[in-house]
């Protein structure tokens, strides 16, 4: 099952997820308080400056993707809107947890997932959080997260979700990654790497004709 989900239907799937978890006295959405959503400036990555428009075309793609819906309340003038994550994948809390953080900040490692999914869902332990991630990445008919591989300059690797497809090679994160005054051995390290891995990617290209 493949979603390739855009950068727009990720952040406003992650935000009406993070709502229902965490604040579920005040979801279902409006397109208001999902912009605003989508837009803060704490515990999101990248920070976006969105419209209401804008917006509502990601809620438009999730919806042909019966991955969100719009709510019509009795009562309320205001259209609303939530997510349909649990009805396509029976998800635990927790699995809905590690999900909805990923979609809102990228790639993140075992130990900054535990941090930031506790307003929503608190593991007892690191364990618990590795038995999810494994949960996630070995689910039939497709696996929905995966451990990317370590980069230099980090200590563990990170995992990201398979929600927007394959996640791009992280080759740019290795400078980005490094500790800044880092020496000129390990800066002289990773561009060898790089160079490394682009000649072994050319000579498989070159293979091919």
């Amino acid at each position: 099952m493949e979603f390739d989900l855009d950068a727009i239907e990720a952040r406003v799937l992650g935000c009406l997820t993070e709502k229902d978890l965490a604040t579920p006295e005040y979801y279902p959405l409006s397109l208001n308080a999902l912009t605003n959503a989508c837009n803060q400036k704490s515990n999101r990555e990248p920070v976006v400056e969105w419209d209401d428009a804008t917006v509502h075309e990601g809620l438009v793609g999730l919806r042909e993707r019966h991955l969100a819906a719009f709510v019509s309340e009795a009562g309320s003038r205001v259209e609303k809107f939530r997510h349909r994550l649990n009805e396509e994948f029976n998800f635990s809390r927790g699995e809905m947890a590690v999900l909805t953080v990923l979609l809102l900040r990228g790639p993140q490692t075992p130990g900054e997932l535990r941090q930031r999914t506790e307003r929503m869902h608190s593991f007892s332990d690191i364990d618990a959080l590795m038995h999810t991630l494994t949960k996630l990445a070995t689910r039939e008919p497709a696996p929905l997260v995966k451990q990317l591989e370590r980069v230099a300059g980090t200590k563990e690797p990170r995992w990201a979700h398979l929600l927007s497809g394959e996640p791009a090679a992280e080759a740019g994160f290795v400078h980005s990654a490094a500790p800044r005054g880092a020496g000129l051995a390990e800066r002289v390290e990773q561009l060898e790497n790089e160079l490394k891995a682009l000649k072994e990617e050319f000579e498989r290209f070159r293979a091919q004709f």
